[in-house]
Parts: structure tokens; sequence; C-alpha cells
């Protein structure tokens, strides 16, 4: 490999390394909203249905996010914000719905454990291209403007590759946990079967606190989409208020600053998701009614 060649992938890898610091937020985001789409499904499905939501997130990323955004930031820019916020808007939506049916109120129903895996699989794929969108644009704004567009684009590969590695890989560990909880408990040694008892009696709670942290995230990540890019289209009202809550606790420190925006954009999220939700339910229980009266008559 020609020193040339070799300058040009170190500029890449280090490029690629300094934007993806500024993704991980979403990155751990995206890690901690997968895992909800795999409860329910029986262990020999896990792993398969992990991989094909992988390998949705990297078409997302290699086929629709990075594309779309080279040419979107080539030739129309301002573009780029408002789908931002659509984006963020379903996040919010989607979040808001988990955050009813923790309520009781339930919006479809199953049908089979196959069309349910169906559905799953694609509810996360869907998910990811979201998340995955921001990620990508985060690192695409970190990357120097004057870096060329194949510097650009490798860097951008890099980080995609990496990201998708990353999260999936956690979320297949995660799921399997339990697995290797079981394996531990047919050990000859006592201690170790004992620890095996506590991982396997402990998953269920596991995954009850990442659901939550998930349907957190999602409403957290989708107001925060909405509320900045509001403040660069037409709308500074959210985005002046979470200065406002952030300049008055300033002087506690930059960790109480960040769960003061966090909290801000989650309260925003979610308020936005339930309008959303309402309005949806609204308009399906019309359909329903207009269904019923065709059926009837």
């Amino acid at each position: 490999m020609s020193v040339g060649l070799l300058a040009v992938v170190d500029d890449i890898l280090t490029a690629a390394l300094k934007a993806s610091a500024k993704t991980a937020g979403v990155v751990i985001d995206d890690a901690a909203v997968t895992p909800q789409y795999v409860q329910g499904l029986t262990p020999a499905r896990e792993l398969p249905v992990v991989w094909k939501i992988a390998l949705g997130s990297l078409v997302n990323k290699f086929v629709i996010i990075i594309p779309i955004a080279l040419l979107l930031s080539a030739f129309a820019p301002w573009v780029l914000p408002f789908l931002l916020i659509i984006g963020g808007t379903y996040l919010c939506f989607e979040g808001a719905e988990k955050v009813t049916e923790w309520f009781g109120v339930h919006h479809a129903e199953d049908d089979g454990e196959q069309k349910t895996e169906g559905k799953l699989v694609f509810g996360a794929i869907r998910t990811d291209l979201i998340l995955s969108t921001e990620i990508m644009l985060i690192a695409l704004d970190s990357l120097d403007p004057d870096f060329g567009i194949w510097l650009t684009l490798g860097a951008l590969v890099v980080i995609g590759l990496g990201m998708t590695l990353l999260v999936y890989g956690a979320v297949a560990l995660l799921v399997k946990i339990d697995d290797i909880g079981l394996r531990l408990m047919k050990n000859p040694a006592r201690g170790i079967r004992r620890t095996g008892a506590r991982i396997v009696r402990a998953m269920p709670a596991v995954f009850r606190v990442i659901s939550i942290v998930g349907t957190v995230a999602m409403l957290w990540v989708g107001g925060h989409l909405v509320i900045t890019n509001l403040a660069e289209t037409f709308w500074h009202g959210p985005y002046d208020l979470v200065h406002v809550v952030t300049h008055a606790v300033e002087a506690a420190g930059p960790v109480v600053v960040w769960i003061a925006d966090t909290a801000v954009s989650f309260v925003f999220g979610l308020v936005l998701g339930m309008i959303i939700v309402g309005i949806v339910m609204g308009l399906s229980r019309l359909l329903k009614r207009d269904r019923s009266a065709a059926v009837s008559h």
C-alpha cells in the first residue's frame, strides 16, 4: 500500500473517529431502543431478527441516508431540517404510543407469530432509519467541509459500518445473556450455577428497564430533533424555552445543564407525541365507524 493511500486512509479514520464521538448520544439511544423489538420472540428467533434489523440498518445508511444526505447537502441543504422535523415527530409519536400502551391502551392486535415478527422487523428498521439519519447527519456536519466528496463519503462509510456493528453487536449480546445464564446453570461448580441463576432471574427486569429507557430515548431524541430544527426553520419558541431553562441552571455545571436540556426535550416530545396519538386514534375510530356503517348498509 503506497504512502499516499495510507495517508488518505489515516485521514478518513481520524475524521470518522472525531465525528463519531459527537454522535455518541444518539448511538446510545439506538442501542436502548432496538432490544424492545425482539421481546416476546422465541430464543431461536432472537439473533435472526437482530441480523435482519442490522441488514436493514445497513440498507438505511448506505442506500438511502448517505446518498440523499450528500446530494441534499450539496444542492438543497435547506431541506434537511424539515426532514429531521418529520423524523423527530415520528419518534415522538412512537414513544408516546408506547407510553399509552403502559396504561392499557392497545393500538394494534397481532395476528400470528410470523406476521408479528415481520411487523417487529419493519418497525425496528423504520425507527432505525430516523435514528441513523440523525447519526449520519451529525457526523456529516462534524466533518471538514473542505474534506472533498470522496473523503467525506469514505468517512461516512466507516462511521456507518462502525456504528452498525457497535449497536447491533451490543443488542445481540444483550438478548442472548439469558441463554448464557442458562448454560452457566449447568456448570458443575456451585458458585457458577448461582451466578447463572441470578442472570436468568434478572433478565425480565433488565428488559423492562430497557423498554422504559428506549421509550424515554425516543421521546428525548424526537423532541430534541424537532426543537432544534424548528429553530433553524421558522419557530424559535421551544428552543428559546430550552435556552431559558438551561441558562437558569448554568451555574450548577454542565451535567445539570444537560439534564435540564434533556428533560425539556423529553416533555416537549411527550406532549407532541400525545397530540399526534390522539389525532391518529380519533381518525382511526372515525374510519372504523364509517366501515361499520358501510357494512350495516
